[in-house]
């Protein structure tokens, strides 16, 4: 009797400190199904960044799940940050390797773009990405065959807020989320900007209240084919779909630390080959 009450005692024992030393649970464990339950897909290009943790915490926070769309140089400068969005239950895809406009670079530096990207996001995450999303949404049938090759498929979008020009300015972005977002919307943020950073943790309640789940690409798209490209370099016709919520249910935002965004690393030795600006985003 005595042996056995050890034998118990040890196994709580190791059952509590599993407890005690296991990982915080990744985003949206429970998996949906968007063909019955409302669906949006809330995208993030251009990280790893210095905000892209806190946005970890407020997606896991609300069991959300995101795509994200990295930049090879940046892994490769940042590969435990680029870790830590795996870790977190987050889906990874290519935003290529310098961000370049992928139709005026020359085609033999096409591929580079793709194999250099895959590299360093597999070597820093153990993921080898299956999606891609055009710099500037710029791509072409010579790209995306090219692109096919190693597996990937385009994902652009139907609903882009402007965050990068809109920046400080959230309520332009909002209203622009508020009036666009359908089920199954694609939406394209950026990490690299703290106020995109502070909106999607006010938002994400509106968007529950709603009764949209946050989900992947993959888990709102399904299988996508390589060489294909999903949704364009425009918004959707509006929606007017989204019900606001009361101010007092928006949550107060923290007094947070707003270090500049890393820069990216644009191609410079190619005229006109960095797809970065203003008018094009992505």
């Amino acid at each position: 009797m005595a042996k056995l009450w050890r034998v118990g005692v040890v196994a709580l024992a190791v059952a509590v400190l599993g407890a005690c030393t296991s990982r915080v649970h990744e985003a949206g464990a429970t998996p949906v199904d968007c063909a019955v339950v409302k669906c949006v897909a809330l995208t993030f290009d251009d990280g790893p960044s210095p905000y892209t943790d806190r946005l970890l915490r407020i997606l896991n926070d609300a069991d959300a799940q995101s795509t994200f769309f990295l930049i090879g140089n940046k892994v490769a400068a940042d590969p435990a940050g680029a870790k830590r969005i795996a870790e977190a239950g987050m889906e990874i895809g290519s935003h290529t390797w310098e961000h370049p406009n992928m139709t005026t670079i020359p085609s033999a530096e096409v591929p580079a773009q793709f194999a250099k990207a895959n590299d360093a996001i597999r070597a820093a995450t153990g993921v080898t990405p299956t999606l891609w999303r055009p710099p500037g949404g710029l791509t072409d049938d010579a790209v995306n065959a090219r692109a096919g090759e190693f597996g990937l498929a385009g994902i652009l979008w139907d609903v882009i807020p402007f965050d990068w020009i809109n920046d400080a300015d959230t309520d332009a972005t909002r209203y622009m989320l508020m009036t666009q977002i359908r089920p199954g919307s694609v939406v394209l943020f950026h990490d690299t900007y703290s106020s995109t950073v502070d909106l999607v943790a006010q938002f994400i309640p509106v968007l529950k209240a709603n009764g949209y789940h946050l989900v992947t690409v993959s888990r709102l798209l399904g299988p996508r084919a390589p060489g294909s490209v999903y949704g364009g370099r425009e918004n959707g016709p509006p929606a007017n779909d989204l019900r606001d919520i009361p101010a007092g249910e928006i949550p107060v935002l923290p007094a947070t630390p707003s270090p500049p965004p890393m820069p990216n690393f644009p191609i410079t030795d190619i005229a006109g080959a960095n797809s970065g600006g203003p008018n094009n985003g992505g």
